[in-house]
């Protein structure tokens, strides 16, 4: 009397077919997912750790605070910079954002 026919029980047992193409759309999102985000974001990664491990004394960088400087002396984590004639800090590798060109610093007079 208050319990109504399930009609859609025929729906249950469905081909396998018909069940994978249910899963086919979120499987697509995760590859174009995976394309458009991750893949580019892990190639960003690695060329930042390449650029750090090469860094060397004399090269010119920016931090990620946007301070820049060249490099006094390295070491296995940090590094020395001089800001200025003078002064210098000590910054971990990962703070380097950028490596500069060569002279793109002028020395200040």
């Amino acid at each position: 009397m208050f319990v109504s026919q399930a009609w859609a029980q025929g729906a249950a047992g469905a081909p396998p077919e018909m069940q994978f193409l249910q899963f086919a759309p979120l499987v697509l999102m995760f590859v174009v997912l995976y394309f458009l985000m991750i893949r580019p974001q892990m190639k960003k990664q690695k060329e930042h750790r390449n650029m750090i491990a090469a860094v060397a004394k004399g090269d010119e960088i920016v931090t990620s605070g946007g301070v820049m400087g060249r490099i006094t002396g390295v070491a296995e984590h940090h590094v020395s910079v001089e800001i200025a004639s003078g002064v210098e800090i000590q910054l971990q590798k990962p703070a380097i954002s950028a490596v500069l060109p060569k002279g793109t610093l002028r020395k200040a007079t």
